[in-house]
């Protein structure tokens, strides 16, 4: 009986559901995080009566025919990439994006990754890097002795050196922004790579042609709904539940079909 493998289906594809849901909810206070959602698709069909066929010589047609399905399977679980929650910090080098793009990101092997989470230090260096260590691109030092460390709405990082009064500038922080923001590639550790589907970075000043604002002292938030997330969650366990109810149903009529030949 088909209807047991087309539940099944159902079953696994709930159960996904449930992976991204619990995943989105896990990252409620991650910085930067973009929510996930599950696609759906049903699957082939077999034809056993063609819509559109001809019933007699006098050329009349089926208006309905008869086609049975095989399922549902998961086509994509593509992010979210609206603005979360802009919250204030305090720290000097937290910056959250404001609008579009994304902070680059110099990987130890030598490639460049993207992120929204601008919870940024200093290294023993004075460079500027990511929670893990990594630097900021272009790279960017700020000495020791700096004190007043601003970062204005272009990302121009500025400081005073000891003996002097105006501000001195270390560098400025770029972003890149993409054709299609759900093409990037989740890296984990908040970071994001560029595929051939979200297309080549487009690199330039914050604030200008399209791309965001700085917010020093500020952090962009998971864009997690909990009340949706919940919500969701509750749906999929229903879902879930009533294809668990169909194969007991299929398995049931097999069993009465399979006594009547006892």
């Amino acid at each position: 009986m088909r209807a047991l493998n087309t539940a099944a289906t159902g079953m696994m594809a709930q159960e996904l559901n449930v992976e991204v849901i619990s995943n989105n909810i896990a990252n409620m206070r991650t910085t930067g995080y973009k929510r996930q959602r599950a696609e759906f698709q049903d699957l082939l069909y077999e034809t056993e009566r063609r819509v559109g066929s001809t019933t007699s010589d006098q050329g009349t047609m089926v208006p309905a025919g008869i086609q049975i399905g095989s399922g549902v399977r998961t086509a994509a679980t593509p992010r979210v990439m609206s603005q979360g929650d802009v919250t204030q910090t305090q720290k000097e080098l937290d910056v959250a994006v404001r609008g579009e793009g994304y902070f680059r990101i110099q990987l130890p092997d030598g490639r460049t990754a993207y992120t929204r989470d601008g919870s940024f230090e200093r290294d023993a260096q004075g460079q500027l890097v990511t929670a893990d260590g990594y630097v900021v691109d272009p790279g960017i030092t700020i000495p020791e002795n700096a004190s007043g460390i601003t970062i204005n709405p272009q990302g121009v990082v500025s400081g005073t050196l000891p003996g002097q009064t105006a501000p001195t500038e270390f560098g400025q922080l770029q972003l890149s922004r993409f054709v299609n923001k759900t093409g990037l590639e989740a890296l984990g550790d908040n970071l994001f790579l560029e595929t051939a589907a979200s297309g080549q970075p487009q690199t330039g000043t914050a604030g200008i042609d399209g791309m965001g604002n700085l917010l020093q002292g500020y952090l962009e938030q998971a864009n997690v709904n909990s009340v949706s997330e919940i919500s969701d969650l509750i749906a999929a366990q229903r879902a879930y539940e009533m294809n668990s109810k169909v194969v007991s149903a299929a398995d049931q009529m097999l069993q009465s079909a399979t006594g009547m030949f006892r």
